[in-house]
């Protein structure tokens, strides 16, 4: 019988922890001694008496916090300082010394924010393993494409390249998708780094794996020192990927949680649409007053890799219908253009609704979804066919760039999505239960769950030059204002950001044929 301590520092929002608490519960135990160590540094009185009442009745250990400090986080992503990150590494400490002196077997930290499946710890235990994960997924900013809380390389790279090894950019894209392919694979994986979810054996302990900085490493997080001091000291680090843990990043998560399938599937999926060959492409666009903007450069550059386009028009009073139709003739692609007799531009999900039944009423194999300020970088007329035509997979992720002026895209704390991966290219999948995150603003071009499906990565980018006026600026700012003061679907920070007169400003580089 191995005895198994379970904890983490608490700073949580009820509801969170409500279904947190539940889930250790639900954990199946059988021949396994459960233990329970909290450090207690809640601001709210709420989950603090929640924590203090789970202790009660599990006999659980709740050592204080001691310290005061601001902990922020929204609906956009969690802010963390060095001074936070210290903090939590040296409470996290403070549990591996009682796991030590209570002579544990195991001690498994579970943030208070992952939700594991019954059979998580169990599964953990019988690969016989010092360190080791459960992997979950997680969308680090909204929208965007969930990676797994696992690395091989650095401080957060997830893709083998060995030392000295120069990579092409398409090189480094496939071997991340490789990567991510195998994450979704039921099996043990070796890896460079983990944390959130990790079950840590004695033995370890003792050879003195801990959480504490290494001074002379620049690496961002607790968990990229306590990785490479296991590494250091001869210990592998692995993860598990059989049942991934539900990362309930942000509240609105909360409501994702019922439809969780462990087995990551969806019904209908063996009716899953999958031709290799000849499949189609179709543009879909929302666009309005787009006549003095980036409308005939967006267009040129997607128009001679589509089959038809979808175009809702939100009741243009310029040049832009005209435009789109003699675009299109030009490019000898069929066109549907709905005009709206009034804008629905107010309310983003009923206007992206409208657009995504139009666009499925045309019947595409592949969608195409851009902005009438985002243009195609020419990579995509490259590997168009290699997209399209394939089984494997149902959805593409690209980079986009905010650019600022004609020639530079911003990058600082508050704009960085050309770091992530967004969706712009999607499979029709007829079958499969598309829905949508029903907010005024930021609700996404597609359906909020199509990350669900098979997806990877592309090495496409898109110049997104919605922000490199300054009228459109202003503008922009002023409508955040008026929908979403309290900034409650965006994050306030970066609303206030936009008119920041100094930004960082990093000149955009084509990619030459050659590298590609």
């Amino acid at each position: 019988m191995y005895n198994v301590l379970i904890g983490t520092t608490v700073k949580q929002d009820p509801d969170i922890l409500t279904v947190y608490l539940n889930s250790l519960k639900s954990l199946q135990t059988k021949d396994l001694s459960i233990s329970y160590c909290f450090v207690d540094d809640n601001d709210d009185p709420e989950s603090s008496s929640l924590l203090h009442d789970f202790a009660a009745e599990n006999d659980a250990v709740i050592l204080p916090s001691k310290t005061a400090d601001t902990y922020h986080k929204d609906e956009h992503t969690h802010y963390w300082t060095e001074a936070l990150i210290w903090k939590v590494a040296a409470l996290k400490n403070k549990l591996i010394a009682y796991a030590i002196e209570q002579k544990m077997d195991y001690i498994f930290f579970v943030d208070s924010d992952i939700i594991l499946h019954p059979a998580t710890l169990e599964q953990l235990l019988a690969n016989q393993k010092d360190i080791i994960s459960c992997i979950f997924w997680t969308a680090w900013q909204p929208g965007t494409q969930a990676l797994p809380q696992v690395w091989l390389k650095d401080e957060y790279d997830q893709f083998l390249i060995h030392r000295g090894e120069s990579l092409s950019e398409e090189e480094t894209i496939d071997r991340h998708q490789k990567f991510l392919e195998q994450m979704q694979q039921p099996g043990l994986y070796e890896v460079g780094g983990l944390g959130a979810c990790t079950l840590i054996s004695r033995e370890a302990l003792e050879k003195g794996v801990h959480f504490g900085e290494i001074p002379n490493l620049s690496f961002w997080g607790e968990d990229r020192h306590f990785c490479i001091r296991a590494a250091a000291l001869d210990i592998p680090l692995y993860v598990d990927t059989h049942y991934p843990a539900f990362h309930l990043y942000r509240k609105t998560d909360l409501a994702k949680l019922p439809a969780f399938r462990w087995e990551n599937e969806w019904p209908g999926y063996n009716v899953r649409v999958t031709k290799t060959s000849s499949n189609t492409l179709t543009l879909s666009m929302i666009v309005k007053n787009e006549s003095d903007r980036f409308l005939e450069r967006s267009l040129r550059s997607s128009l001679p890799a589509v089959d038809q386009a979808v175009i809702i028009d939100d009741h243009s009073t310029d040049d832009t219908k005209t435009i789109c139709r003699q675009l299109c003739e030009e490019y000898d692609v069929p066109l549907k253009l709905i005009e709206n007799p009034a804008s629905t531009f107010s309310n983003e999900v009923a206007l992206r609704k409208q657009q995504w039944e139009e666009t499925i009423a045309a019947k595409p194999d592949w969608i195409l979804n851009l902005d009438a300020d985002e243009v195609l970088d020419s990579t995509f007329l490259t590997e168009k066919d290699q997209l399209l035509n394939q089984a494997g997979l149902d959805l593409y992720s690209f980079r986009l760039y905010d650019f600022w002026d004609e020639e530079h895209y911003r990058e600082d704390q508050y704009w960085q999505a050309h770091l992530f991966y967004r969706p712009f290219l999607l499979r029709y999948q007829p079958a499969f239960p598309y829905k949508w995150l029903d907010t005024p603003v930021h609700c996404g071009r597609f359906p909020e769950n199509i990350f669900q499906l098979p997806n990877g990565l592309s090495a496409t980018r898109i110049k997104h030059f919605g922000w490199a006026k300054t009228e459109d600026r202003i503008r922009k700012y002023e409508r955040y204002r008026q929908q979403d003061p309290k900034a409650l679907y965006g994050q306030k920070e970066q609303y206030e950001s936009i008119l920041d007169p100094y930004p960082n400003l990093i000149k955009w580089t084509e990619v030459s044929s050659s590298e590609k």
